[in-house]
């Protein structure tokens, strides 16, 4: 018995796993103590299936958003399965704003707290007050405070550890005293003044212009992770390309991966049907026909140009399943 994960997964590779397994409580965690081997899959947003997974898959089922308002803030608490946009829509809506800029990224609001998600400024954990998940070591629920959660760049303690903990509900806390956060490029066209709602809007209309719809051609959206670099690094690259794109971070000087990827003339690139995004060079795309190997390939190769020419080690963002799970080789150690 096996199933089809080409539906599974947004980027839609051709590949298969052993069987799915809904999660709805703590007691059905407790069958995962006789799996050999799993991964948990929510959305499929941000992994893609290279071949077939020689495991089970499994998919979390905890639904439900309450919000409590106190003097200041708002408390929400959401469950993991909530798909990541409506929270924002719903929180709009709501007249709870905070979240416009982190607008119609795919996924859901489980999976945002792992890839700790970001867009124009803003970062996920920037809201999140706890995350109550399930320690698939012990089967035991458990709350993590935002500390707890090790948040860092496009990281997250369950990222690093993707077999021990099952996110059920992400706990967020948004302040009332709200106010825009323009300070990103795309952003500065603005003014001051803005209401969430025309960021909101702002945000949907500059992503749809860049980003290709996974429903329309199958992608993950941004593939790379943007490389953070010392002010020495950025200086050697800015005697190559005096106008980089660069933005600085309490972590060092993050580079824009996808204006790298096009100055060493990739975009559009194809291997097979796989190939570099023609309006957005971040984002890597399957053309209809695509297979696993193609996604390799174009993946080794555009890591290798950019480690030749610019000497930096670009980490993919999007997690590369393989016959055993996560192809360690792809990210730099």
């Amino acid at each position: 018995m096996s199933v089809d994960l080409q539906p599974l997964h947004t980027f839609r590779l051709p590949s298969r796993g052993l069987r799915l397994l809904k999660i709805r409580n703590a007691e059905d965690v407790q069958q995962l103590a006789d799996i050999e081997r799993y991964i948990i899959l929510a959305d499929g947003s941000n992994t893609l299936f290279l071949e077939d997974y020689d495991g089970v898959v499994v998919q979390p089922e905890f639904y439900g958003i309450e919000i409590k308002e106190q003097e200041a803030h708002f408390e929400i608490t959401v469950g993991a399965s909530e798909n990541w946009h409506q929270l924002v829509v719903f929180c709009l809506d709501k007249g709870i704003f905070g979240l416009e800029n982190l607008a119609l990224i795919p996924g859901s609001v489980g999976a945002a707290p792992v890839q700790n998600i970001g867009a124009y400024g803003v970062e996920v954990c920037d809201f999140i007050d706890s995350v109550e998940c399930i320690d698939l070591d012990s089967g035991n629920p458990i709350t993590l405070t935002n500390e707890q959660c090790q948040f860092s760049y496009r990281d997250s303690l369950f990222k690093r550890n993707p077999e021990r903990w099952l996110i059920s509900k992400v706990h967020f806390v948004i302040n009332k005293d709200w106010q825009p956060n323009l300070k990103y490029p795309a952003l500065t066209a603005l003014p001051d003044n803005a209401t969430a709602k025309r960021v909101f809007e702002h945000v949907v209309a500059t992503r749809q212009s860049k980003l290709p719809d996974p429903i329309d051609i199958p992608n993950a959206g941004s593939f790379f992770k943007n490389p953070v670099v010392s002010v020495e690094k950025l200086e050697e690259l800015q005697s190559i390309w005096p106008d980089i794109v660069y933005f600085k971070t309490t972590g060092g000087i993050k580079l824009a991966a996808g204006w790298l990827i096009e100055q060493l003339g990739l975009k559009g690139l194809q291997v097979g049907a796989a190939s570099v995004h023609t309006q957005q060079a971040l984002v890597l795309v399957n053309n209809g026909s695509a297979t696993g190997n193609d996604v390799l390939a174009l993946c080794r190769h555009v890591q290798q140009q950019i480690q030749q020419q610019c000497g930096i080690e670009l980490e993919p963002e999007v997690r590369l399943i393989g016959h055993e799970g996560l192809k360690q080789e792809l990210y730099p150690k």
